[in-house]
């Protein structure tokens, strides 16, 4: 039995096998690195990770062993990030779980495994598919090709493809970077962006480029949908040894961001369809999903699918005091993964980001109707008590950059409506 912050679990993790948080580019305020450290650090893991400086709210973890500071933009050659991280593993001195937290890490790691795995453990999962699933013209041939339902899109490959599509759509329609893991090196946009009207549409599609990098896709109405989110880990027979379903309650920027509030809510239809999925397209892993539910045709669309451990990992966590990080790091080390429920109603909160999302979506009028009247439990993504620093280290960094990235995300969705 190993303890952890505040209960025993019926599992020994491997405590020789450290883990590594695995991040490239500038965002210091990552509250999914900070939930990995304390995840496996709990259990006596040593926990390593990359940061972008010695005063990030990871590095200022009790459960940290050791910040490698490796400011990176997300842009730099594969071969130079592949040689900082063996440099990291020599450094360390054994063999590694690494854990990426996001796109640019996960398709590297996945594409330079034979390099990698000299001196780091990671899923076997195919050299190219998290690439195809971190993009979104990717994923939606994949949906397409498994019969997967998702929102209606279009490609276009030039200025007049687009203007051949605004003469025909219907808006409302949401355009987002076609390649999330090259977001940072030639953004089209600033995340997801939904634009009300043709003239809209022509106007930012001039600032792309003779080859715009967007997806334009279907807008499906919050009034008429419900957002879902599924976080698993699959083993190398794309079997799901770890499988959590949840409904997203706000997002910063509202309906269109990331998980500001959530509620583990028990969608056996929707486990369902993500593991057949996976099992179609041979993952393994950790995934993070996001689906949209369109009550207009009872049909759970996959809108992103995030070949990694997701920010808000930390909602999910099984009768056994498995999450998806924990369940990764025994399944490599070969140790059996404890079955068990979900925790159904419990819910996650980001407090820098949940405050300005709960006053958007009052205004709003927005509900959430599988949402659970009263939580079963309460995980916050910053703050706890057998671990204050990272808390304290993001509101000193969140005052004035953090503050002012949040109201620029909150322009760029607000101004094309």
């Amino acid at each position: 039995m190993a303890r952890s912050a505040d209960v025993c679990v019926p599992f020994e993790p491997d405590r020789d096998v450290p883990g590594l948080i695995v991040k490239f580019g500038d965002y210091p305020l990552h509250h999914g690195g900070v939930g990995a450290i304390r995840s496996l650090g709990r259990l006596g893991v040593p926990m390593y990770a990359i940061t972008e400086d010695r005063y990030t709210p990871a590095a200022a973890s009790r459960y940290l062993t050791k910040a490698f500071v490796w400011p990176t933009t997300g842009a730099e050659e594969p071969g130079r990030l592949v040689e900082g991280l063996l440099g990291i593993g020599r450094r360390i001195g054994r063999p590694t779980v690494l854990i990426p937290t996001d796109e640019e890490a996960a398709v590297l790691i996945a594409e330079h495994r034979d390099a990698l795995s000299a001196r780091f453990l990671v899923p076997c999962v195919e050299r190219g598919l998290p690439r195809r699933l971190a993009s979104k013209q990717g994923l939606h041939e994949l949906c397409v090709e498994h019969g997967i339902p998702s929102p209606t899109a279009a490609f276009p490959e030039s200025y007049d493809d687009i203007v051949a599509f605004a003469d025909k759509a219907l808006f409302p329609v949401v355009a987002k970077n076609r390649e999330a893991f090259v977001r940072r090196s030639r953004p089209a946009v600033n995340g997801t962006t939904r634009i009300a009207t043709r003239e809209g549409l022509l106007a930012l599609a001039r600032d792309w480029g003779e080859r715009p990098g967007v997806i334009l896709q279907e807008y499906l109405p919050r009034e008429e949908a419900e957002d879902w989110i599924v976080h698993a880990y699959f083993d190398a027979d794309s079997t799901p040894l770890a499988l959590f379903t949840g409904v997203k309650v706000r997002s910063w920027p509202p309906h269109a961001g990331m998980t500001a509030n959530a509620y583990v809510v028990d969608n056996p239809e929707l486990a369902d369809l993500a593991a057949r999925f996976i099992k179609q397209i041979g993952f393994t892993g950790i995934i993070d999903l996001d689906l949209r539910f369109d009550r207009r045709d009872g049909l759970y669309k996959l809108l992103d699918f995030n070949p990694r451990m997701g920010a808000q990992f930390r909602l999910f966590e099984n009768e056994s005091g498995v999450d998806v990080v924990r369940a990764m790091h025994l399944d490599l080390t070969g140790r059996r993964v404890p079955e068990g429920e979900q925790r159904a109603g419990h819910r996650y909160i980001v407090e820098n980001i949940d405050l300005p999302a709960l006053l958007a979506y009052r205004r709003s009028g927005y509900t959430t109707p599988h949402a659970p009247v009263r939580p079963s439990g309460t995980e916050l993504a910053w703050f706890a008590g057998d671990d204050p620093l990272p808390f304290l280290t993001m509101l000193a960094r969140f005052v004035r950059p953090g503050a002012k990235h949040l109201y620029q995300l909150w322009r760029t969705n607000h101004t094309t409506k």
